[in-house]
């Protein structure tokens, strides 16, 4: 019964206490998500939140006052003791990938991350903490990461206001992590999440979208467009982003496709129907649109607010109990997470609590008692020396012969050419972009009136359009139209003159066509070559105004193209 009472005694002195675990999630366009989720009955348990405003711009909370004031009034909302830890996931200041030597280690790879990820304009003002994985697509000499960065300076000023509070940071996550995580739990992404199975996650928010290649539950490769969505009124939104992701999705061919928007500005359905992809695509409205919920929630949640509980929340609050392979802690190297874990251990009919260095420190005394006969073995057999120094040597004999493949791997890279394959895809890639963003412009464009009998796309960006029209009025609208879809580009209205030389028809108020070009060569682009024999005299059919068909290189492009025929639109 004694010594019953002395383990009691002294499990009671190494216990920490029980603090409570709260998850918190800074979502722009909701404010602050306080949560709890039920992980037994799958349930959310307690939320609430509150309006604040989040710097877009510079990627920070942009009032932190606001975030203590707001962070007070829901501890006593939800009955919560400010003693607690708190995980919190952040809106993604930065995601990328690099590849790497499989000869670097891990100080070495931070520190190559780091100068990479300082060349941002967000880490021009903050120093930056950095996290990166492996993905599973390493091959050949090289390993692929995917690393993610947030502000320094803004970890420790959250830190130190939850610190006034009472509260200890200890996890900081990023919300692409927390939506992937989420995804999973909820099952909205089960079918994706297959393994063999190769999707594509196209998240739209208030700076752009971004597109996340998936393989099941690990990602392949990221690409990130930036896009002023909130500067576009009504429907243009669905235009800009349709035209840009339609070629982007061209370069990852997937089994699905999951769009999911995170801005009030765009509607994820309305987005849905607007793209055309050969594979099955979902959406999810993570804003205003949603119309259910994604999880089952207590009657303790107010009815205003179930709707409101994001993808990011519920990827934080499931931070400890989820086994999904993708997660960036920011501080799991850092001195920020003071407050330990609380482990229960039952012991009889009673449960005691116990941080993890008090139970390391118990661990401790009983590994010594126990070990102290195998220690004295330990120091008393001289041979283990022996066997050390032979593996000493060894070890060296390796470091050896690993410097000298890394002198033949650089004298390797020296004597190859200069000629890099990634470049040279790359530059290829983007002069199809370029043709096809014209190619676009040119089909969206065009009014009734309006023909055209030459065009030109080149991959260095020079583009040249010939054409006719009934009225002056239809050339300019096609040029401002072109001209509008076509951002980029510097074309411009090289000449706009009657078909006809002859004044009376004009001044009879007979019908009048117009030769148009449009375009940004430097140098004039030669006409097709049966154009030059017909010559400017050629006016083609009285009644139409309109000259006969064009032959040459634009008949040759598309002969049975309704854009390059004599033939208004109708």
């Amino acid at each position: 019964m004694g010594s019953s009472n002395s383990i009691s005694d002294f499990l009671s002195k190494l216990s920490a206490g029980n603090r409570p675990d709260i998850y918190l999630s800074v979502t722009p366009g909701i404010g602050l998500e306080m949560i709890e989720v039920d992980a037994a009955s799958h349930t959310v348990k307690s939320y609430t939140y509150r309006p604040l405003a989040y710097n877009e711009s510079l990627r920070e909370i942009a009032d932190l006052e606001e975030f203590k004031k707001d962070l007070a009034e829901m501890f006593e909302e939800l009955k919560i003791s400010p003693k607690c830890n708190v995980t919190l996931s952040l809106p993604t200041v930065l995601f990328g990938s690099i590849e790497m030597s499989l000869m670097l280690g891990d100080d070495a790879i931070t520190g190559a991350i780091t100068s990479e990820v300082e060349q941002s304009y967000v880490f021009k003002r903050h120093d930056p903490i950095v996290q990166w994985m492996d993905s599973n697509t390493s091959s050949g000499e090289n390993r692929k990461l995917f690393y993610s960065a947030v502000q320094q300076l803004v970890i420790d000023n959250i830190s130190a206001a939850l610190t006034e509070m009472g509260a200890a940071l200890v996890d900081v996550e990023m919300s692409l992590a927390s939506t992937l995580r989420a995804l999973d739990y909820t099952g909205l992404a089960a079918e994706q999440m297959k393994d063999g199975i190769t999707w594509n996650l196209l998240t739209v928010n208030s700076n752009g979208y971004n597109l996340v290649s998936m393989s099941g539950k690990n990602i392949v490769d990221y690409y990130e467009e930036p896009i002023a969505v909130k500067s576009y009124e009504g429907d243009e939104i669905y235009n800009v982003i349709n035209s840009s992701a339609q070629i982007t999705l061209m370069s990852y061919p997937a089994n699905y496709l999951l769009i999911i928007s995170d801005t009030d500005s765009v509607s994820a359905e309305m987005l849905a129907k607007n793209l055309s992809v050969e594979y099955t695509i979902e959406y999810i409205e993570n804003n205003k649109f949603k119309r259910k919920e994604f999880l089952p929630t207590s009657l303790d949640v107010l009815p205003d607010n179930i709707l409101k509980i994001s993808l990011q929340a519920i990827g934080a609050a499931i931070t400890k109990t989820s086994d999904y392979p993708i997660a960036f802690n920011f501080l799991a190297t850092g001195e920020s997470a003071v407050v330990e874990e609380v482990i229960k251990i039952p012991i009889g009919e009673k449960e005691y609590q116990i941080t993890p260095t008090a139970a390391t420190l118990l661990a401790g005394v009983i590994a010594v008692v126990i070990l102290i006969p195998v220690i004295i073995a330990f120091l008393l057999l001289p041979r283990i020396q022996a066997e050390k120094q032979m593996e000493l040597d060894e070890l060296n004999a390796n470091i050896q012969q690993v410097e000298k493949q890394i002198a033949d791997l650089k004298e390797q890279q020296q004597i190859a050419g200069k000629f890099n394959i990634k470049s040279e895809i790359n530059k290829v890639l983007q002069n199809n972009r370029i043709k096809l963003m014209s190619y676009s412009a040119i089909g969206e464009s065009v009014p009734p009136e309006l023909w055209l009998t030459y065009f030109l796309a080149q991959g260095s960006g020079e583009i040249s359009i010939k054409g006719g029209a009934n009225t002056v009025e239809d050339v300019y609208l096609f040029f401002k139209n072109v001209k509008d879809y076509l951002v980029s580009s510097d074309i411009q209205l090289q000449k706009l003159e009657m078909q006809s030389d002859n004044v009376d028809e004009f001044m009879a108020n007979l019908p009048v066509t117009y030769d148009f070009e449009i375009g940004n060569a430097k140098a004039p682009v030669a006409a097709p070559a049966d154009d030059k024999a017909k010559g400017k005299g050629d006016k083609g059919d009285k009644k139409g105004g309109k000259k006969g068909k064009t032959t040459g290189q634009a008949a040759n492009l598309a002969p049975d193209n309704k854009l390059l025929s004599d033939k208004p639109i109708n």
